[in-house]
């Protein structure tokens, strides 16, 4: 595997790197964390420099240029401590092309080089979050329209999005799993915000359902495929969210690392103390099997395909050693890491979220084990 970047790759991170140096962004970000703003300025001039067109297909005006350089983008905004994971819609435009109609592709594809919210899904509900075969919510069939009704919980985007891909069980038939693509405007949605620890800049809301009246052509892929298609997209989901926390990880040991080079105690810099050098030693070897696990399965998805259990694995092992990482750049930065303004604390509190959404620690790892046991299945 061949990892090194080509000359368009290299010329687009390094857009990237001029863009986070031409300003303080963090300031922007404390703020925008601080209110519960999504970062929308920002994001705009990322889709400026082409983000959002990374993955789209040169066939709908896209750069197509794969996984690993998107990966390569991710890693250089991390380092400035950047809040990658409001970013997690604008590649996943694959979704939108392969399951929605052609209204729908057209819809969402007009929100390119925006930087705005777009869609997001709402699978999640009080009673089925990995359980996702308890969910409530139905969609019912009635004089030509389709009535969806539920509670969906933790949805994130919900807030903004104007558009969310629901999925609904038929209330007719409850083991048939349809999604539905909901124009958040309609009468009958009602938004309810919810506060949360980390990941600030991207909403998170109950979504309540009432009759909300819709018309066949708002399916989104075929009827009974709500299962399928969620399981597909969740992997890519996952990779991002692993992704995502190595960067800022990256962001939080090299500020720890030109910290404990200046921070003087004893006479002598922190970083020569051995027990501040054995975090070093550990914070590096996790950010080297990060990158390693990260590149490796970004590979395969643009050659030969990733699979759910390379997914699950990169999120399970980049959230845990990314929080390890960055938990022990606190304890070198000491005092400043915890009592002042640091970014890094906005980074640990973005991390913990991340053990919990996308799919919990539990599930990554139920789902690496079937992975590998199948392979060696007789």
């Amino acid at each position: 595997m061949d990892f090194r970047l080509s000359d368009e790759q290299e010329l687009l991170v390094e857009n990237v790197r001029d863009l986070m140096a031409r300003e303080n962004w963090e300031a922007y970000f404390a703020e925008c964390d601080r209110t519960h703003t999504y970062p929308e300025r920002w994001v705009k001039d990322l889709c400026d420099l082409g983000f959002d067109l990374i993955m789209l297909p040169e066939e709908h005006g896209g750069l197509d240029l794969g996984l690993v350089t998107l990966t390569a983008v991710y890693e250089e905004l991390g380092r400035w401590g950047a809040p990658t994971y409001v970013l997690y819609q604008l590649p996943c435009f694959d979704t939108i092309l392969r399951e929605g109609t052609p209204h729908q592709v057209e819809t969402v594809l007009s929100y390119v080089g925006t930087g705005k919210q777009i869609w997001n899904s709402a699978c999640t509900e009080p009673g089925a979050g990995s359980d996702v075969g308890s969910l409530q919510t139905t969609y019912t069939r009635r004089d030509g329209k389709v009535y969806l009704n539920g509670h969906k919980t933790f949805i994130t985007s919900s807030a903004h999005v104007p558009y969310l891909v629901v999925m609904a069980r038929n209330a007719d038939d409850p083991e048939v799993f349809t999604e539905w693509f909901l124009d958040m405007s309609l009468p009958g949605v009602r938004i309810e915000p919810l506060d949360k620890l980390g990941l600030r800049m991207d909403s998170c809301s109950d979504v309540y359902l009432e009759d909300v009246e819709l018309t066949e052509d708002d399916m989104f892929g075929t009827e009974g495929n709500g299962f399928r298609r969620g399981v597909k997209d969740f992997d890519f989901e996952r990779f991002l969210v692993g992704l995502s926390d190595y960067a800022v990880a990256l962001s939080a040991f090299e500020d720890a690392a030109r910290y404990a080079n200046a921070r003087v105690q004893f006479g002598k810099p922190i970083g020569r103390f051995q027990l501040n050098q054995l975090k070093f030693c550990e914070m590096a070897i996790k950010l080297d099997a990060m990158k390693n696990m990260l590149y490796e399965a970004a590979w395969h998805y643009d050659n030969d395909g990733m699979t759910s259990a390379q997914a699950a694995m990169c999120k399970y092992y980049c959230v845990n050693a990314a929080f390890a990482v960055v938990d022990d750049a606190m304890q070198v930065m000491g005092g400043i890491s915890v009592a002042g303004d640091h970014r890094i604390q906005r980074i640990w509190r973005d991390l913990r979220v991340d053990r919990i959404s996308g799919g919990t620690d539990e599930m990554m790892i139920l789902t690496v084990a079937k992975g590998v046991l199948r392979a060696y299945a007789n």
